[in-house]
Order: C-alpha cells, then sequence, then structure tokens
C-alpha cells in the first residue's frame, strides 16, 4: 500500500495512565466536577471555565507551581472541546515537531474547518525563535495554544504570545484540598488505593498534606508510597454461631499513622527558585517586613530562604543596603552592625551563619526607620538626569589656581 503523502501525521496521543502508573498519574481529575482547588478561575460563572464549557477557549497561558493542576487542566479540556488535540513538551520537542503541528494546523482548519489545540508543556524551555514559530498561527487562529510553565509568563514567555493569550494564575492547594485529596484516592477502588482497606490517622493526613506544600503530585506519590511499603495488621475476630461453633474472620489493614507520613516524605521541599521568580518575590517580602517592623514574618522568610539554600552572602548583603537605604540616619549603629554581620558569616559559614543573620534582622526589625539620605540621593539624581546641570559655584572649587591668572 503506497503512503498516502498528504495525509496529516498522527498526533501524539495523551498517555493513558496505567495499573503501573504513580497514583498521581490514575487519579487525575477526569472533568471540572472532580477538579480540586483553583476556583478562583474555574469556579461555575469564572471566565475559563465559562470559555471550556462552551467550547470557546481562546489561546492560554497557565503559570503555577508544580502539583496544580496545569497539564491536567488541559487534558480535561482535550476531552471536552471539539478541537483536535495535539501536544508538545518544551523538554522534548524540536522546531521540526513544532512546525508538523502548525502545518497540519493550517491544513485542517482549510479543509474540515475544524480547529486544534497545542499544548506545549514546560513552554519557558522553548527559546525566543521557537515560540516566533506559533505567534503567526496563533495569531491568525489557526491554532489555539495552551501553555503551561511554573515561572513568571511575562518574563520567560514571548511577549507577542502573551499578549495573544489569557494569562491564568494556579495557586498551591491548600491543606483541606490535598487531605480531600488524600480521601478521594483511599476510596477509589478503580484509580486509586480503595482495595487495600487502608486505615489513615487524622494527624498522618494533616501532616502530609501539609508538609506536600501545596503540591498534589507529591501528596500522592509519597501517600502510595507509604501504603505500599507498610505492612497490614491481621486481626481476628470471634463471631459465635452457637456454643458448640464458632468462625474465625480475618481482615488486614494497612494502618498509616504520623510515623509512617514522615518516613514517606521526609523532607519538605520549598518552591524556591534561586534564579527565578521565587527568589525575588521572597526576598522582596524579606525587605518589606524589616521596612514595616514585622519582626516574626522577617525571620519566617530569613528561614525560607535558609532553608531553600538561598546564598547567605547574598541575604547579608541586602541587609547591609537596608542598614543604609531603610535605617540610614535614624540609627547610626545600624549600618556597622549589619558591615560586623557580613564579615561574621563569611569567618563562621553555614549552619551557623543563620544566628548572625537572625541577630541583624531583629535588629533591623526594631530600630528606627529613615529614608531621608536615600530619598534625597535620588532626588538629587533625577535632577541631573532631566535639568541642565548646574556648575560648582565660585567658592566651591578648589582654590589651588586662582581664577583669574591675568590679575
Amino acid at each position: 500500500m503506497v503512503d498516502d503523502l498528504f495525509a496529516e501525521p498522527e498526533a501524539k496521543a495523551v498517555k493513558e495512565p496505567t495499573a503501573e502508573s504513580p497514583l498521581a498519574a490514575r487519579m487525575r481529575p477526569q472533568s471540572l466536577d472532580e477538579f480540586v482547588g483553583q476556583q478562583h478561575i474555574l469556579a461555575p460563572g469564572k471566565l475559563l471555565r465559562r470559555a471550556i464549557e462552551a467550547d470557546r477557549l481562546p489561546s492560554v497561558i497557565l503559570s503555577g507551581p508544580p502539583g496544580t493542576g496545569k497539564t491536567t487542566l488541559a487534558q480535561i479540556i482535550a476531552g471536552m472541546t471539539g478541537a483536535k488535540f495535539e501536544r508538545l513538551s518544551g523538554v522534548e520537542s524540536n522546531v521540526a515537531d513544532m512546525r508538523r503541528v502548525v502545518a497540519a494546523a493550517a491544513n485542517r482548519i482549510r479543509t474540515s474547518g475544524q480547529k486544534t489545540i497545542l499544548f506545549v508543556d514546560e513552554i519557558h524551555h522553548f527559546n525566543k525563535a521557537q515560540q516566533d514559530i506559533l505567534l503567526p498561527d496563533v495569531e491568525s487562529g489557526n491554532l489555539r495554544l495552551i501553555g503551561a510553565t511554573t515561572y513568571n509568563p511575562f518574563f520567560y514567555v514571548n511577549s507577542a504570545l502573551v499578549s495573544r493569550s489569557q494569562v491564568f494564575q494556579l495557586e498551591p492547594l491548600s491543606v483541606e484540598q490535598l487531605e480531600q485529596l488524600i480521601d478521594r484516592a483511599l476510596t477509589d477502588e478503580e484509580r486509586g488505593l480503595g482495595k487495600l482497606n487502608v486505615k489513615i490517622d487524622p494527624e498522618a493526613r494533616t501532616h502530609l498534606a501539609k508538609i506536600s506544600d501545596g503540591d498534589a503530585r507529591k501528596c500522592l506519590n509519597a501517600l502510595e508510597i507509604g501504603v505500599l511499603t507498610t505492612a497490614p495488621d491481621v486481626a481476628q475476630a470471634s463471631d459465635l454461631r452457637s456454643p458448640t461453633e464458632s468462625k474465625l474472620e480475618t481482615c488486614s489493614t494497612i494502618h498509616f499513622t504520623l510515623a509512617v507520613a514522615e518516613q514517606s516524605i521526609q523532607q519538605k521541599a520549598v518552591v524556591y527558585d534561586r534564579a527565578g521568580d521565587a527568589h525575588y518575590d521572597t526576598i522582596s517580602a524579606f525587605i518589606k517586613s524589616m521596612r514595616a517592623s514585622d519582626e516574626k514574618g522577617a525571620i519566617y522568610w530569613l528561614a525560607k530562604m535558609l532553608h531553600a539554600g538561598e546564598d547567605f552572602r547574598f541575604i547579608a548583603r541586602r541587609i547591609v543596603i537596608f542598614a543604609s537605604e531603610d535605617v540610614g540616619l535614624a540609627d547610626a549603629e545600624a549600618l556597622p552592625l549589619a558591615v560586623a554581620t557580613q564579615q561574621a558569616v563569611e569567618f563562621v559559614g553555614m549552619p551557623e551563619a543563620r544566628i548572625p543573620l537572625a541577630h541583624a534582622v531583629a535588629y533591623m526589625c526594631r530600630t528606627k526607620k529613615s529614608r531621608e539620605a536615600y530619598e534625597a540621593l535620588g532626588a538629587a539624581t533625577e535632577e541631573i538626569e532631566s535639568e541642565q546641570t548646574a556648575r560648582v559655584p565660585e567658592k566651591l572649587k578648589n582654590k589651588r589656581f586662582p581664577v583669574n591668572p591675568d590679575k
């Protein structure tokens, strides 16, 4: 049989989870009603939900931390839309893959009128040239783009694509929402762990939900490994049917305790990228907390940065800057203390460096603040940049040479 040269190449199908797939993959919601969280964009009446249900979805970019439902939402859209659904990966796909999809989308809408939805996972991994390939067809309507990214799309996605798309921010799931997912997985006999007769202690459920830090994938996969590696308890119950007959019933229960939960997810992984949004957002919260004299808040953000592996020298530099910029003339001892802190952390290193850092942060929060010098410098700089530069007055000039040598 001769191949049809004009036939469209088959799209990469979304892989259906199997019995061997991780629990998080098997428990992916199949509809919007099953979807947990993101009510600010998916509650009945919200724009994104209306667009999905009416099959009028524009190009969208879904931004948010890992495990918040970006890929799941795209797969739900794939099941609800009448458009052709194709999927590319920002990590694995190349220019040839992109051109194939774009050409097929243009041909499809020209010949049959069917639209194409292209889901690009981790779209921030595409460089500018790769993203530019999509731009003409997104603009013309040949395809509708769903991009997913864990980064700020306004920084990492082509601004032309962003301007032609609706951007939706997905938030980390709450502890209560993660507990709901745990209970659903433990009772679902078809896709979850319902056939294993698991008894979970309330404190174990709460611990798992808290340490997962809003990440549903992390939470469910930790639940699965804890359940599958815990030996069941075997209990025997006597049911006396007659004075001479008894029946022994044996049942096995997997007891998911707090100790099991702690072992299943031993270290909390804080969402923090030393070169990304979390870095800048956290240091901003740190500085603003010191500026507001919120000692508890500033120490919290300090602890988060240190836990996530932030460079302690960077934190020390920010404290030195704060001592001069925000405390300034209100407390002449603040800057020397900040400089001493910077020298101390260089001398002792981690983990002890966190102690002088906390000392300096507490001091900066408690002392008075004055931005007079900083604001005066800013005003003078603005004047130099926008006004005619003033000449140095005669009385302020260097008098080593006579002003008028002829006299």
